[in-house]
């Protein structure tokens, strides 16, 4: 089970955690665009490549058998902070469809450029699996 982090007497930060502890089986999923499993992309608009990005860490996800619930550490390396900023509400509907929760240690960077040129968006992620039968299973 993955349990957020919050230091006494701090403000709830709003669409991440500071921190997570879990203890289990880790699974290190690679950075994911915004293209689809036959590496095309489908659109050109930072949302939806951030909403095809998450699918593709899920789909990784669900090849080890974990979940998205089982995420604990999660970072956005963005091309352009605005879009990012802009997009925030179609992100964030993409993150509750997709990932279902936000009690994950998540950081944004803005970067010059990524190693795909059409990329927008690439996304890492850090899941455990627990392996102590406290696992329903269940997505969120």
């Amino acid at each position: 089970m993955n349990t957020p982090v919050l230091p006494a007497g701090w403000k709830r930060p709003r669409g991440y955690a500071n921190g997570v502890s879990a203890r289990g089986r880790e699974v290190h999923v690679a950075g994911m665009i915004g293209w689809d499993e036959t590496e095309t992309f489908r659109t050109d608009d930072f949302a939806g490549q951030a909403r095809q990005a998450l699918a593709n860490i899920a789909a990784v996800l669900h090849a080890a058998d974990a979940l998205p619930k089982h995420i604990v550490r999660m970072t956005w390396y963005v091309v352009s902070r605005e879009e990012y900023r802009a997009a925030l509400p179609a992100i964030g509907a993409a993150f509750r469809d997709v990932i279902g929760h936000y009690d994950i240690a998540m950081t944004a960077v803005q970067v010059v450029a990524l190693m795909e040129e059409r990329a927008k968006v690439e996304i890492e992620v850090t899941a455990i699996v627990p392996d102590d039968g406290q696992d329903d299973g269940q997505d969120p």
